[in-house]
């Protein structure tokens, strides 16, 4: 199991460097300022404030009963302003939560958005610890209930409810969808499977996009692929529903062994670098504290397994049951596959050639079977891996910047 909990880790934990990149027009947050010790351990609503910007929260019940948290930043530290923001709508990946959004004070996408007239919303997906709740079930007494679910579910029950809630709350026909790893794959399943949210899309932005994953090359998430058919029968005995729920254990660990006057500093980046690519130059050491006071945030054992399904299948398709399984729940012998047809909101693909994760290969795949693509970018460092897109010292230059500058076309 040592393997698949280093694996599942770093696929959400971030590198860094302890430059600072000064943006044209843009106020740099100095990383200086940061009570590591104290961050590692407050929630978003918290940091927000401490750093100087307002935080509202949100709740929304999805249909299956699951009580979801949206962490909503409506403007900067500027104040509020009469005229009407566009509405964002900012999605994490697996294993994380809207704290991706808000630690890297030094150039995060929240603050770039935020400075640029938008109008901020982060949602939390079932399971993580802001939504760790459900009307009648328990996640601890009722766990193998409550943890059934995949990315699949989230993207058909959580992600439209919550569309729906901020759609109603900003009376706002159409918001813009940011995303990142999973939270991409939510997008994808949703607008296939309930095509008619597309129209309540202004335009979609993909970073590390994820649908097919047939060649992944990630050494440590390959291993889980081809444990697949051991892992899920095994943590279904023991009964792990849950994956590496938060828990304060790993603030404080954090802080001790990848503190700043810690020797073991240099290891806690190298161990990111075994499954994300290696990227030492946007990696900001000083962070990583911080950030493993908030990552990993919780998930369901079955959103792995789902990922693992698809890199063996080389398919982007539903949970595979087993043959007998798929028979009951499909009526055919291979889960169907999501057509992607049905998907018309216009989208925007923005991926890396050192992504282990999210290939050129497995995007280029993915651009093929859109219909809607209206631009396609390679970011231009042929070093920026997976967790760049959400730390890397130099996102704003490589990545945010062409993403705010498109927003402004729609």
């Amino acid at each position: 199991m040592r393997p698949i909990v280093i694996a599942v880790i770093c696929l959400c934990i971030p590198k860094f460097s302890s430059e600072y990149i000064v943006k044209p027009d843009y106020k740099v947050r100095q990383a200086e300022s940061y009570a590591v010790a104290e961050d590692a351990k407050l929630l978003v609503p918290e940091l927000l404030k401490k750093y100087g910007y307002p935080c509202e929260i949100h709740n929304v019940t999805s249909k299956s009963g699951y009580n979801l948290v949206i962490h909503r930043v409506p403007y900067g530290k500027e104040g509020s302003t009469t005229n009407t923001r566009p509405a964002v709508y900012l999605q994490h990946g697996i294993l994380s939560s809207s704290a991706d959004w808000v630690l890297n004070q030094n150039n995060g996408l929240l603050y770039s958005l935020l400075d640029a007239g938008y109008d901020v919303w982060m949602p939390n997906v079932r399971g993580t610890r802001y939504s760790r709740k459900h009307n009648t079930l328990d996640p601890d007494k009722n766990a193998k209930q409550f943890w059934d679910f995949s990315w699949h579910d989230i993207a058909v029950d959580d992600v439209p409810s919550m569309i729906d809630y901020i759609i109603d709350h900003v009376k706002q026909e159409k918001i813009f969808y940011i995303a990142h790893s999973q939270g991409t794959t939510l997008f994808y399943v949703m607008c296939s499977e309930l095509p008619e949210y597309n129209k309540k899309i202004r335009v979609m932005f993909s970073m590390a996009p994820i649908a097919w994953m047939g060649s992944m090359t990630s050494p440590l998430m390959k291993l889980i692929a081809m444990a697949d058919w051991i892992v899920g029968p095994f943590l279904e005995l023991i009964g792990m529903y849950e994956f590496l729920p938060q828990n304060s254990f790993y603030a404080t660990i954090g802080d001790i062994l990848c503190g700043d006057n810690s020797l073991l500093q240099p290891l806690c980046a190298n161990a990111l670098f075994a499954i994300c690519g290696f990227n030492k130059e946007q990696m900001n050491e000083t962070l990583i504290p911080t950030i493993m006071g908030h990552t990993p945030a919780g998930a369901a054992t079955k959103q792995l397994l789902h990922y693992a399904q698809l890199h063996n299948s080389g398919q982007f398709r539903k949970w595979d049951y087993g043959f007998f399984g798929n028979i009951d729940h499909y009526g055919t012998f291979t889960p169907p596959s999501y057509n992607l047809n049905k998907v018309t909101a216009p989208v925007y693909l923005h991926y890396s050639k050192n992504d282990w994760l999210s290939s050129i290969s497995d995007v280029t795949t993915l651009s093929r079977k859109l219909n809607n693509v209206v631009g396609k970018f390679t970011v231009p460092d042929h070093k920026f891996n997976h967790v760049d897109y959400l730390y890397g010292i130099d996102a704003y230059k490589l990545l945010y910047a062409r993403i705010i500058s498109l927003m402004k076309r729609h």
